[in-house]
Order: structure tokens, then sequence, then C-alpha cells
């Protein structure tokens, strides 16, 4: 038997994190390692059945005596004497023995969910193995709904010829079982997707090995010397609260029962089981890294925390300003920045402060760059998939707050911080203020019906919350103006975007980050960047992430018939902090730059400007007055609606959409556009004076 396991992070105690049942794999504690292994060395195995260790299609490997033979092996191989045991589910029955029968391999006890037989008398069980054995109950045509999804409960679908013939929408059915939560769509298609890592064999010859009876746990129980802690889903469909009930009786251990949740809190309620956990073994095995105290005698200047979304580098230059005008406001505010690349290089550039503890951030921008492909990039799918992300980041701003004072948190489009203050509530300790420049999920139309409904599944979540915790935020900004919000609904008998939005949020107009004003004399601002007063210029770039350089490289290839129409053209090509300048062709006329300081400056003195969907460059071109063609990344719902929507308003930009950019229509764009005059809707000057008024205001 193959078992393939993982160490993380090096802190003492070892915490170890059993499989469970062989429909998943170890990839049901992602919401737990990164946060954990910062703190304590953490050890995951795939159990036999899934993920990457064997599969065998026999009843023995899945007996439970060699479950805990694994779990032992695992320890030796890891080098680790001792550990933290924790079981989910089934695996409940897996720690229970490992802590009764080896003591001194287990210096604590945490239990999930627990799946053990406290209560089933004997023929009850073997009632239950008959039905697993039988033929799964037929359903006329006209009981099964349009959708396909088979209406019988689960005891009809826990059946191994219903597994052979339907395991898929088996998987389906318990996935949703297991999460009876509302909003659970992302965990139900990851055990889903955990589920297909496996087979209907698989799962039946793991159903053939015997479950401990009562007798055997309550003698475990007995036995069992170290600290326990059980944590349990009151909404649990899976395994009542009850066998948690008893099994805390029975060990003396402390029950944590969370109301509202389900079979697997530590998926679908993290941040709560992370925080009981780590408390737990530092209980046990205080961490060597102590935490400084946040109280200390004297006067202390206001604190304020800068996030500033790390996708693309819009959001930096806008905060910049913003954080620049606050102090100007607020003269002596301190302000520390909870920042990643490329909005590093920003705020170096502009000597802000990047808190230390950033190096610990995941990063977003990779994982953006990774969902992308030609020009294509679903950006609420992309960021659905990036849910583990954002919860290591989110733990990490926790442990920021929590070792620190801050007066204000402002998170620019922080979505970690924001969903998950949000089901968390009782974590916040300081004023908080929230910015984006769009608000509400929508549907593209190549995500069909599915995507409309997750998206507005998305949308009723974020809705619930406000309206649950509406003094969580205490400011709400939207950068730019009411008539920049889409006249759209979030949903299907969910509210007007525009109208909730006018009531939920303020509106200081939109922050550039600059002042058109500098750049009034174009002809002196070319001659300090080096461009000849009679040479058309053709600035292109994508932005701060490297998902462009398809487009980089088609504007490339437009060069020499661009250049056969437009005599003397100059064409200058920025990649950009992630995108190699050495990957793109340099063809006589053309240069190529990686990232740029001040690109606004050269977009300023562009005679045109060739640019991806996204709203920082696009408005700094309305901002400065000059002609520009936009193409926005195929699936992007806020390139595709919001961003164009906001221009539309501006009367600004060409849009031409990828599948129709060849080179030859490129050129012809380019063409026609370089050098045109604009009349564009003036952009307020003022907005990060405002904006920083409103943030002021809370500290």
């Amino acid at each position: 038997m193959k078992i393939h396991y993982e160490v993380y992070g090096d802190g003492g105690p070892t915490i170890l994190l059993l499989p469970t049942w062989t429909i998943t794999n170890a990839r049901v504690w992602k919401m737990q390692i990164a946060y954990l292994s910062r703190h304590h060395r953490v050890v995951t195995y795939d159990g036999p059945g899934n993920g990457r260790s064997d599969r065998p299609t026999r009843t023995e490997p899945y007996e439970h005596d060699a479950q805990v033979r694994y779990a032992l092996e695992v320890l030796a191989a890891t080098g680790t004497d001792r550990a933290v045991v924790v079981g989910l589910s089934k695996a409940a029955n897996w720690a229970l023995q490992l802590a009764a029968e080896h003591p001194g391999r287990v210096a604590g006890l945490g239990l999930v969910g627990s799946a053990v037989s406290l209560e089933t008398p004997s023929a009850a069980r073997a009632a239950a193995q008959a039905a697993f054995e039988a033929p799964p109950p037929r359903l006329a045509p006209s009981q099964v709904p349009a959708g396909g999804r088979d209406p019988r409960s689960h005891w009809a679908k826990h059946n191994r010829r219903y597994w052979l013939e339907q395991y898929e929408d088996f998987l389906w059915f318990f996935a949703g079982q297991c999460f009876p939560e509302p909003h659970s769509t992302k965990a139900i298609e990851d055990g889903l997707a955990w589920g297909l890592q496996t087979s209907a064999e698989v799962l039946i010859a793991d159903s053939g090995a015997a479950m401990p009876d009562a007798a055997t746990v309550e003698g475990w129980c007995a036995a069992v010397r170290c600290p326990v802690l059980l944590i349990h889903g009151e909404d649990d469909l899976i395994s009542p609260v009850s066998r948690s009930r008893r099994l805390a009786e029975l060990t003396g251990g402390e029950l944590v029962v969370m109301a509202g949740s389900g079979h697997l809190p530590p998926a679908r309620h993290p941040v709560p089981v992370n925080l009981r956990l780590r408390e737990f073994v530092e209980r046990i095995a205080p961490s060597a890294r102590q935490r400084p105290s946040v109280a200390s005698p004297g006067r202390k200047p206001k604190r304020v925390l800068y996030l500033s979304s790390p996708i693309g580098l819009g959001h930096a230059r806008r905060d910049v300003a913003i954080a620049r005008e606050l102090r100007r406001q607020y003269p002596g505010v301190e302000i520390d920045w909870l920042a990643q690349d490329p909005v590093t290089r920003v705020l170096d550039r502009a000597g802000e402060r990047v808190h230390p503890a950033s190096r610990w951030l995941a990063n977003e921008s990779a994982h953006i760059e990774r969902e992308a492909v030609e020009h294509d990039l679903n950006c609420f799918q992309a960021v659905r998939r990036m849910d583990e992300i954002l919860l290591a980041n989110f733990m990490l701003f926790h442990d920021v707050v929590t070792e620190q004072r801050y007066d204000l948190i402002v998170g620019d489009e922080a979505w970690d911080v924001d969903h998950f203050l949000h089901e968390a509530p009782e974590l916040k300790r300081f004023a908080y203020a929230w910015l984006t420049d769009f608000v509400g999920n929508l549907p593209m139309p190549d995500g069909g019906e599915r995507e409309a409904y997750l998206t507005a599944d998305y949308n009723a979540e974020m809705l619930e919350h406000v309206a649950r915790h509406p003094r969580l935020r205490d400011r709400a900004v939207f950068v730019g103006n009411q008539a920049d919000v889409v006249d759209e609904r979030f949903g299907p008998d969910l509210p007007s975007i525009r109208e909730w939005t006018a009531k939920h949020y303020h509106f200081p107009g939109y922050v550039t980050g600059f002042d058109p004003s500098e750049h009034a004399d174009r002809a002196a601002l070319r001659a300090d960047l080096g461009y000849r007063p009679d040479e058309p210029v053709c600035v292109v770039t994508v932005g701060g992430s490297g998902v462009g350089v398809h487009l980089l490289r088609r504007v490339v290839a437009a060069y020499p018939e661009a250049a056969r129409r437009v005599p003397g053209l100059r064409m200058v090509v920025v990649a950009g902090p992630r995108i190699d300048p050495a990957s793109l062709p340099a063809p006589a006329g053309v240069e190529v730059h990686g990232y740029v300081d001040g690109l606004h400056r050269h977009l300023a003195a562009s005679d045109l400007a060739i640019v991806q969907g996204g709203l920082t460059t696009c408005m700094e071109l309305t901002a400065n007055r000059r002609p520009f063609i936009y193409v926005p990344l195929r699936n992007h719902f806020e390139q595709n609606i919001h961003v164009p929507h906001r221009l539309d308003r501006y009367g600004a930009g060409r849009r031409l959409d990828y599948a129709d950019a060849t080179p030859d229509v490129i050129a012809g764009a380019i063409a026609a556009e370089i050098g045109r005059e604009v009349d564009y809707r003036p952009v307020e000057t003022d907005g990060a004076a405002r904006a920083a008024s409103l943030l002021a205001d809370l500290i």
C-alpha cells in the first residue's frame, strides 16, 4: 500500500490531520493547512482509495485496524514521536484508538463531526447493511425532475448498485448532505471533485469494512488520558451532534457546538475552526512564537492598516493617493500596508511602509495568471477557486490585527477580509472601511444557467451579510459616482444593483492618483520622456498581472502593417512587472519595457494607447483625454460589463473584442484612432481628497 503524505511548517508541536472517508482526501483540510502550519508543524496524508495513495478494490486495506496502522506509519515516516491528532467524521474512530492504545504518541485529540457508533443497535446496523446490498428502488419517469437529479433519500442512494449506476449523482447528493448551509456551492463542488478522484468500486470495498461497535468506542474513551476537543455542527445531517455530546461525557473533553453548521465545519466555517484548533494546541504546548501585547501605556499615534488588492496595479496607485491625502488631513497618522507583489513595487517607490508579515501572504496574482488562457479569464470563477488563498490571507490578517493595535482597517477590494469578517463579526476590534469600484457579480453568456445561478447566489450571500451586520462596514466607499454603477439586478428576485449601492455606499468620485493638469503641457512632457514632437507614439500596456501577454503579441504582430499606414510610428510596449520583456518580439520600431514607474505620464504623452479592459488604465487615459483602444479579457465580467458601462458614460475609448482583433484589424484601428481629438466627460480631480475625508472620520 502506497500512502502519500505531506509535511508543512516546522513549529512544535506537530498536528496530524487524519484523512476521513475514502470519498475525499487530504484536501478536505485545505482551509486549515496554511494557517496552522505558520504556527506549528502539520502532517497530512491521503487515506487509501483517494488522492495520491493507492486505490485497492478489496476490503482489507480499509479495515479499521489498517487505518490506525497507516497513521502510525505516517508518524514514523515523518519522524514524529508525538502529535496532536485531529480526526474528521469517520476518522474519529481511528483517532480514539490511537489515543487509547498509543498514549505516548498522542498529545491531544481533536474530533470534528465525529461519526462513531454509540447508539446504533446491532439489528439496525444489519438492516442498514441489507439496504446497502439491495437493489435500489426505481422511480417512474414522472418522478424524476427535468434536471435529471434523482430525489431519492440519502439512504436509498447509499446503495452499492446505485453507486455503480449513478455514482456522480450520489456524490452530488452526499456533498449536499454534508453542506446543508445556504451558499455552499463551492464546498459542494469541492466534495464532488474529490469524490471523482476515486470510484464506486473503491467505495464499495471501503464500505465492507466493519465499524467499531459502541462497546469498543466506549472502551477507547475510558482509556483516553490526553486533552480532548470536540467540534460538531448543530445542523449535521450525516452524524448527529448527540454523538459528540456523548463523547464529551465519556472523555471529559470540551465540546464546541457550531450553530448553523453542517457536517464539515472545517470547510464551511474555517475561521472559528482554525482558531479553536490553534487555541487547543497551544494550551497543550504553547508555540515558540509569542504574541506581543497590543496594549501599552501612554498616548500612541493613530494607526491604519491598508490592504490593496494585488490583482493588477490600479488599486495601488489610487490607494497611495488616498493615503497621502489621509496623512494631510490627519497629521501624525501612521499607515502600514499588508500587501504583496506587484503592489509592493508601487509602495516601495512611494516610500510607504510594508508590514513585515506581508511575506506570508499567499500569492493571488499567480493564481489569477494560472486561471487565464489566451486573453480569457473568468474572474468570477477564478476568485471562487481562490477560496483557500483568501482564507489563508484572512487568517494572516487576523494574526496581524490581534498582535498589533490598529485604529482603522482600509480594504480596497480586500475580498478575504470583507467576506470572513462578515462570517465571523466577533473578530472585529477596529473601524473598518471597504472600498471598491464595482458592485455585483454578473454572469457571462458562456457560463450558461449554472453561472447565472452561482453569481446570484454569491450576490445574495453578500446582501445577507450586509443586512445581518449593517454596522460591520463602518464606511463603504464606491470609487466613482452613482451613475457609474451598472443598472442591472443582483439576480432574479434580488434588488437593483444601482439602487442598493446608492443606499449603502458613499461616492467620492473617481480617484486617478494624479492631477491631469500636471500633463497639460504635452510638448514638455514628451520631451522629458524622450518622445520627439513629430513622431506618433502608441503605448501598449496590459496592467500589472501576467494575463495580457497574448494581447501584447498580437499588437506587436500588427506593427508592420500599422507602421505602413502610420509613417514614423513608434510603439512602446510595457510588459509590466509579471511578464518577461524578453518573451516578446521587438522588431525595429517597437521597444519593450518591463515595469515602468509613472506609466500614467507615458500614457498622457502618447498619441494612442492600446490596453486591456482594466478600469484604472482606461480612466487614467480618460482623465488625460487621450484616445485609446481597449480589448477586454473574454469572460471577465468586470471588463465586459462594469468597465464599458462607465466608459460609455464618459464617452471614452474604442472597444475591440479579442476575437475580432487580428493584426490587420488592430493595424486599421491604430491608423483610425492615433492622434484623434476626443471630447470626453471630465474626470474629477479631488476624488482622493474626498475619499480620504471619508476615512479620516473613522479614526
